[in-house]
């Protein structure tokens, strides 16, 4: 049986395929028109599961849409987080976040983990051993913070973010690049010494960049969050078939 996973982020969507816990090719898609990309993702193939987490509101009429293309759809959005309950995971949690935790639990299970996703938001999140949900914290992501110094100051540039870590700046341009980038940098730097036992995975689109100055132990799981909605759509496969 053959699902289609989906994480509807706050600029970009990613797709897979999925063979149970098995992914295929991911997908990426930029732009407005994301209920059409995903009809056209399904026009050689109508998924068995289709489990869409998105950070947006889903419309009422592209809900109808979303469910005439799939034999089963599983959303999950602000005003679909009843399916959280079932896992345990508190509701105030964004979809993308609550599917890293099940990936977490399934990965290293009996293992304590701590999480950072790198994206347009920079966030972490605790697990215990028994995959129990202890808290997390949020805060502006590494594009975000370039953007918000160009925008609430009146003389600082928009800087893009840089292909390596800056020293101490030297000029305008690498003072806001290393005051952002060396900034989470310490910032991740305690919250894994504020949980020095934990297994700590880095996800996100910039997890790439920060995984290379770090000197503790990390795992680099880029499809964390497509891993999780697997999860979720082989559970309900179980239930329909039981």
């Amino acid at each position: 049986m053959s699902n289609l996973l989906i994480e509807m982020g706050n600029t970009a969507l990613k797709a897979a395929w999925a063979e149970g816990e098995t992914l295929g090719k991911t997908i990426r898609y930029q732009g407005e028109k994301t209920i059409e990309f995903i009809q056209h993702l399904t026009e050689r193939e109508r998924p068995d599961v289709l489990v869409l987490a998105s950070v947006r509101d889903v419309s009422a009429q592209d809900e109808v849409v979303l469910r005439s293309v799939c034999r089963q759809l599983v959303l999950i959005d602000k005003n679909h987080l009843e399916i959280l309950r079932a896992y345990g995971i508190p509701e105030f949690l964004s979809p993308d976040r609550a599917a890293g935790i099940l990936s977490a639990r399934r990965l290293f299970s009996g293992k304590a983990c701590t999480i950072f996703d790198f994206g347009t938001i920079l966030s972490v999140d605790f697990i215990d051993s028994d995959g129990t949900y202890i808290g997390g914290n949020v805060s502006l992501g590494c594009r975000t913070r370039f953007k918000a110094i160009n925008r609430y100051s009146k003389n600082l540039p928009l800087v893009n973010t840089p292909k390596e870590m800056p020293s101490i700046g030297n000029s305008l341009v690498s003072s806001v690049e290393s005051g952002v980038m060396l900034g989470i940098k310490f910032e991740v730097d305690a919250y894994m010494a504020y949980k020095p036992d934990s297994v700590v995975i880095y996800t996100g689109g910039d997890a790439n960049l920060f995984i290379r100055y770090t000197q503790n132990s990390v795992f680099l799981v880029n499809n964390l969050v497509l891993m999780g909605l697997a999860v979720i759509s082989m559970d309900y496969e179980k239930n329909w078939n039981s």
